[in-house]
């Protein structure tokens, strides 16, 4: 039975982390790298303000999420815990790609880092934003915004627990999103305060022509563990595949279920969540799991790993 590791996407704007970055070294050494590499200091890879523009803010932010992500997995790595197969969403699939050998830690950082400098809408461009949708049981949100102009199905996080609805995000216009929520049953659709972009849509088609030519110039290789795609329902094996769901991710919708499933049929009997956008007791996966964010939670992760038997062979990877 299999451990693998499961990273959520999104951008770090609440801080989390302080509590394990005071307790290990490995972590104060890591965050030392990327403030060097990054200019950035410790504490706003911490708990500092995030800067007003859009771009940047979202720059830092990721830097700042992907940096906690690396941080838990170098911890558990103290602990002799190393994952057997890996995914995670949008940033958490980047992130993932560099655990498992595919691309150097030090590349995923500038190459977060160099989105700070895209430009950001025109002045006139209609404002974006997310929402999410709580869809009962038979309610095909999907098939509701494929036929509203400005609205874009971006994200599938799957069923909840008790299987009496599912959870889907969309992006797209901010008005297009607000009027489609005001006309629909209450509690249906969800708009998301302070998210001014409408990720995993083509409305990220500017940015995403912006990152190409960093993407086509970073070093990507054969990932040395299972990686199981966002994009699609597949594991990505070659250097291609990674550098592709990295040009791909600004603007294809990305799905949860297609993680949790592939890494499942890649053997994985516990996983253990980094990142805040999946939510702990919430949402139906293959495979239990443990959050990890916090240095109580690692006595459950050896307790459960000793529980249920799980294999701990030392696959490490070359950060």
């Amino acid at each position: 039975m299999a451990l693998g590791y499961l990273f959520g996407g999104g951008v770090g704007t609440e801080p989390r982390g302080l509590e394990l970055y005071q307790a290990y070294a490995v972590m104060r050494d890591l965050y030392g790298r990327i403030s060097e590499w990054t200019g950035l200091s410790t504490g706003q890879l911490l708990d500092g303000e995030l800067p007003e523009a859009r771009e940047e803010r979202q720059s830092v932010g990721s830097i700042r999420e992907a940096a906690l992500a690396l941080a838990v997995h170098d911890i558990l790595a103290e602990q002799g815990l190393h994952p057997e197969v890996l995914g995670g969403l949008s940033l958490g699939a980047m992130t993932a790609s560099s655990l498992a050998g595919a691309v150097g830690r030090r590349e995923l950082i500038a190459m977060l880092a160099h989105g700070a400098h895209a430009p950001g809408p025109e002045a006139d461009a209609p404002g974006q934003g997310m929402a999410l949708a709580f869809a009962p049981d038979g309610t095909d949100v999907a098939a509701l915004a494929e036929h509203r102009p400005g609205v874009h199905l971006s994200g599938d996080f799957g069923p909840t627990v008790d299987g009496s609805a599912r959870i889907l995000m969309l992006s797209g216009e901010r008005t297009a999103l607000e009027a489609m929520a005001a006309e629909l049953p209450p509690g249906l659709i969800t708009p998301l305060p302070d998210r001014p972009i409408a990720v995993h849509s083509p409305l990220r088609a500017d940015f995403r022509a912006f990152m190409a030519p960093h993407i086509d110039a970073m070093d990507f290789r054969e990932p040395v563990l299972p990686l199981a795609s966002c994009l699609e329902p597949r594991t990505l094996t070659t250097a291609e595949d990674v550098r592709d769901l990295f040009h791909r991710n600004a603007t294809d919708p990305i799905s949860l279920v297609d993680v949790h499933t592939r890494m499942a049929a890649e053997g994985v009997r516990l996983g253990l969540v980094i990142g805040g956008s999946i939510p702990d007791g919430i949402l139906r996966l293959s495979f239990p799991v443990v959050h990890v964010d916090r240095p109580e939670h690692l006595e459950q992760v050896l307790t459960t790993v000793y529980e249920l038997g799980i294999d701990l062979p030392d696959r490490r990877v070359t950060p």
